[in-house]
């Protein structure tokens, strides 16, 4: 991935308090799109909020304008409902995760996308998919005794530990035949690299991001997850049904990244970048 480290670092505000997926490719995904180097950022000072369910913490920390630009919310989602939508003024709100989301906060929005669709593009896989199935589980489950127990009642099955590196982790994701996940983001990075794939319950999760993430897609096969016990007998591998749906949200994520956070957009006069690094 290349960066210009002669510009000053994007803020970018994620959770950092667990070990989640979809927060560690979050800075990966904003880098590549504007090519430059990001940094975390407390949610007062960041410049951008992208994957994640994330809207309650902009609505908490920005109910009153700053000075300077507005931070912008790319990609954002809801996890529950929120009351009071005034904070949205006070936003650059360029995006957001799915229609669930739009319809809580009241935005009449028709194009929406999880920035994790864009994975395969920051960490292109140019491998082949192996004869076996992902399974994924949401971070707080790896110790669950069903899991493992499920795991080890099919050689074909390899448990994928979203809490590991995370370029580690989307690799293995694209490996796989077919993945059960748990995590949202196992789902979503399965769906980046065409690797079909089956909800499964994220016990003592609530369900509305996977519901708004699978509307921004048209993706009509998730309406409840499966459960451990319902995992051996469901049906595994084929095309992916809504890929229409992925390509209208990668166009969407694309034309709503802001052009002014861009590395290219930072140098007066149309100046070409430095020679980059990493």
């Amino acid at each position: 991935m290349i960066h210009d480290v002669t510009l000053s670092p994007l803020c970018l505000h994620w959770w950092k308090a667990e070990p989640n997926f979809g927060d560690a490719i979050n800075p990966l995904i904003v880098g590549y799109m504007s090519g430059r180097v990001v940094e975390h950022a407390g949610p007062r000072k960041a410049d951008m909020f992208a994957i994640g369910s994330m809207l309650q913490v902009v609505k908490r920390s920005h109910k009153e304008p700053r000075e300077g630009e507005k931070v912008c919310v790319w990609g954002t989602g809801l996890i529950r409902p929120v009351f009071g939508h005034d904070f949205l003024e006070n936003v650059d709100l360029a995006l957001l995760r799915g229609p669930v989301t739009a319809a809580l906060v009241k935005r009449p929005e028709r194009r929406f996308g999880d920035p994790g669709l864009l994975i395969n593009e920051a960490l292109p896989f140019d491998g082949a998919q192996q004869d076996r199935i992902g399974i994924v589980p949401h971070y707080t489950l790896m110790e669950d005794v069903e899991l493992h127990a499920l795991v080890a009642s099919d050689p074909a099955f390899v448990l994928i530990d979203p809490r590991g590196d995370a370029s580690d982790v989307c690799h293995r994701i694209a490996t796989c035949a077919h993945v059960f996940a748990s995590s949202l983001h196992g789902l979503i990075v399965a769906d980046a690299y065409g690797v079909s794939n089956t909800w499964i319950d994220p016990v003592g999760q609530s369900w509305l991001k996977y519901l708004d993430y699978a509307a921004s897609v048209g993706r009509s096969d998730m309406k409840a997850p499966l459960r451990f016990d319902e995992i051996n007998g469901a049906a595994r591998g084929g095309p992916i049904p809504y890929q229409d749906g992925i390509a209208d949200a990668r166009d969407a994520l694309h034309a709503s990244f802001p052009k002014r956070l861009k590395s290219g957009a930072l140098r007066p006069n149309g100046a070409p970048e430095r020679t980059p690094t990493h």
